[in-house]
């Protein structure tokens, strides 16, 4: 969803690829019950409450900003997904997923479980829904699951979901625990001896969102 005109009220909203997909079957069964609204394009540091013209003006630059135009792919849009937390929320809810960055060897294999801290009055705590993890080449594992919710989107995700963006196939999955093996196939690498990409975590109830590096070192 974005607005096409930032001088009149203008909604441009869309289906993700997934909707799409799903309304592509035409047997009468789609329906829209969920949407979501993001702030990708909102630079709040511009924000100026000393501005000389008074509190009316303390946002007239991001006001002014140009926006986005809605597009279903949801690995480039979307981003920062606004969130609705319990009234009284002092402090915004953060991943934590143990690491920093993750560096493995060809053929090694690692499990991470989040955690989401100041989330729900609780100092850390698992999300109910469980987490989306974002993976921005698929190709440097040999295995990439999730597990731990038994829903019909994470074993669709699980099982399926791969995005092709320029020469990097993304992969999202869906789970309280993520199983990760770095890939064997040599020729991946080229001449290089490492390969990189990027793993974005997102708690699917508090919208808390976390990106790291993964780097896979080639053996031989």
């Amino acid at each position: 969803m974005g607005y096409l005109n930032n001088q009149v009220v203008t909604v441009d909203a869309i289906l993700t690829t997934k909707g799409r997909e799903l309304l592509a079957k035409n047997d009468g069964s789609f329906r829209i019950t969920q949407f979501s609204l993001a702030d990708d394009e909102i630079d709040y540091t511009l924000y100026n409450p000393t501005h000389p013209s008074g509190s009316a003006f303390y946002g007239e630059a991001i006001q002014n900003m140009p926006l986005l135009e809605a597009l279903p792919q949801e690995t480039q849009i979307m981003k920062y997904k606004l969130a609705t937390l319990p009234r009284g929320t002092a402090k915004l809810p953060v991943l934590d997923l143990g690491y920093t960055a993750i560096t493995l060897q060809q053929g090694a294999a690692l499990s991470i479980t989040p955690q989401t801290l100041n989330y729900l009055g609780n100092t850390q705590t698992f999300e109910t829904s469980g987490y989306a993890a974002t993976i921005s080449d698929v190709r440097l594992m040999s295995t990439y699951t999730g597990v731990g919710i038994n829903t019909t989107a994470a074993e669709t995700a699980n099982q399926t979901s791969t995005t092709t963006l320029g020469t990097n196939v993304s992969k999202t999955i869906i789970g309280t625990q993520f199983n990760l093996r770095a890939t064997t196939i040599n020729t991946l690498f080229g001449n290089n001896t490492q390969l990189s990409a990027t793993l974005t975590v997102v708690g699917l109830d508090s919208g808390a969102r976390l990106t790291i590096p993964i780097i896979v070192n080639r053996i031989n």
